[in-house]
């Protein structure tokens, strides 16, 4: 039988997640692209046509491309669930600064030789 949220595996994919955070409003682009998995079939869907992106080269090359952005946001309603001891999901929504339009995030974590990584993400903005 699996095991949800085993105390420790929790803790770790908590603090990646917030290494994430962090290193997305701090426009740290190398970090958060270092945070997806190496492979052709990471996916990243984005709140633009031109953020349906496959591949972690896809990836990386959209947020080298777009550059330093003002992420500044506040995340509420986030949860983080662990299931065994390699795999969990996050989810959050966030109020990005200066606006009224409620975000939602979710990504699919995996633990790696490299450590734990995103292979699939979703971002969307309510109208």
């Amino acid at each position: 039988m699996m095991e949800v949220d085993i105390p420790e595996v929790l803790a770790e994919l908590t603090a990646v997640f917030e290494a994430y955070e962090h290193a997305l409003i701090g426009n740290d682009i190398a970090g958060v692209n270092d945070m997806f998995w190496e492979d052709q079939r990471t996916v990243r869907f984005g709140v633009r046509e031109a953020e349906l992106l496959y591949g972690h080269a896809a990836i990386a090359g959209f947020r080298l491309a777009r550059g330093p952005v003002d992420q500044t946001r506040t995340l509420k309603n986030s949860r983080v669930t662990t299931f065994g001891r390699n795999f969990g999901i996050t989810n959050t929504e966030y109020l990005p600064a200066n606006s009224d339009r409620i975000g939602r995030q979710s990504q699919t974590w995996i633990r790696t030789d490299n450590g734990w990584k995103i292979v699939s993400a979703h971002v969307s903005v309510g109208a």
